[in-house]
């Protein structure tokens, strides 16, 4: 009988492990976007900088607003989800910026790389973590809901990205 427990137990290891590698497979693919809606990448690719701090139609941000909110957001959620000393920004003030666009190439450029070596930094942790367990220094946070919040953050904010760049006749159709 204790056998048969046993590979019971063992058995349903090996079923949720797997179940959990699937799991962190699609949501490597929801993070890196491009599933039903454009990747980060697709929506600042080709922009041209003399566009990145207009605000067609009185719309609240710009380009570099949003991408820039974006850096930040990211980056405070994968510090959260990895350093208990982390402190967060203050919302709203510190996760927008006040300036409508880069003060040069080189900011925009930095910021897009940033992003990028967040988003791997994050994506890393879902290899490395139980994605169910409760972050330690939160309230009930786990690796998997920073992840979904994370996706769900950047495809919202792509999005207006997009629209932006219609309204300015810089998106490819």
């Amino acid at each position: 009988m204790r056998i048969t427990f046993v590979r019971l137990i063992q058995s349903v290891n090996v079923i949720m492990e797997k179940q959990t590698s699937i799991l962190v497979t699609e949501l490597k693919k929801l993070l890196n976007g491009g599933g039903a809606h454009v990747g980060f990448k697709d929506a600042v690719a080709n922009l041209p900088f003399n566009l990145l701090g207009e605000k067609p139609y009185n719309l609240p941000y710009s380009i570099w607003q949003l991408v820039e909110h974006i850096k930040i957001a990211q980056w405070d959620m994968l510090e959260f989800s990895k350093d208990g000393s982390h402190r967060s920004p203050k919302w709203p003030d510190e996760y927008w910026p006040k300036e409508l666009a880069p003060k040069d190439e080189s900011a925009w450029n930095n910021t897009l790389k940033q992003i990028d070596a967040d988003l791997k930094e994050f994506i890393a942790l879902l290899d490395s973590s139980d994605l169910y367990v409760s972050i330690p220094h939160g309230d009930g946070q786990s690796v998997l809901r920073e992840a979904l919040q994370i996706a769900d953050h950047n495809a919202y904010h792509v999005a207006e990205i997009v629209v932006i760049r219609r309204l300015l006749g810089a998106w490819k159709s």
